[in-house]
């Protein structure tokens, strides 16, 4: 069983279909730790009720990006964390963690990129009239939803689509193909991010 280390900064949607895919079996691995850079989220009440170990943190109580990665790579290198999975992490992984884990961490966004990267994706696409979204899991460099594409599916954006509707759509790819993928890389036994995209 290969530990890997989720990163939320919210409610934990994707988090919570990581802990069932692993409860079920469908993903072989063990979830050792959960960072969340939110002391009041969501996501750490799924942990605990999981039995998952927490780092929680305030970036606000550091001067820097580095300090806190240096704690996060403390706390990843005590449980032997082998993948990182960014599940509505809300900030860009720094030098710290990305020199540690070159090739190793992978995220999962509301669109098909590069169209609509950063915050708000639905509302993007929505406010840009277009006819098509979905889900895009990638590896993560030091941009902003710019790492190579492992994966990505789509969704119809209907005429009368609303941003909570569209959001019901994208989250229903996201909890079935995250694990999904997530089981793939660590099935590879060497995670890279040289893995050309495939696109269902």
């Amino acid at each position: 069983m290969k530990n890997i280390a989720v990163f939320a900064s919210g409610n934990g949607s994707n988090f919570k279909a990581i802990i069932d895919a692993v409860q079920s079996g469908e993903l072989e691995a063990t979830i050792a730790l959960l960072i969340c850079d939110k002391p009041g989220a969501y996501a750490i009440e799924r942990a605990n009720a999981a039995g998952i170990p927490t780092f929680i943190f305030n970036p606000r109580d550091y001067q820097l990006k580095e300090d806190y990665e240096k704690k996060i790579l403390h706390k990843l290198t005590k449980v032997g964390a082998e993948l990182l999975v960014l599940a509505g992490y809300m900030r860009l992984i720094g030098p710290t963690l990305l020199t540690e884990f070159q090739g190793r961490i992978v995220n999962i966004h509301p669109s098909l990129l590069p169209s609509f990267p950063g915050k708000d994706a639905i509302g993007q696409a929505l406010a840009a009239g277009a006819k098509e979204s979905g889900v895009t899991i990638h590896f993560v460099d030091e941009g902003m939803d710019t790492g190579p594409i492992i994966v990505q599916e789509s969704v119809s954006i209907d005429e009368n689509e609303t941003k909570k509707s569209l959001q019901r759509k994208i989250q229903t790819i996201e909890h079935r193909l995250y694990p999904s993928m997530l089981n793939t890389l660590l099935a590879r036994g060497e995670i890279t991010s040289d893995k050309k995209a495939r696109t269902y």
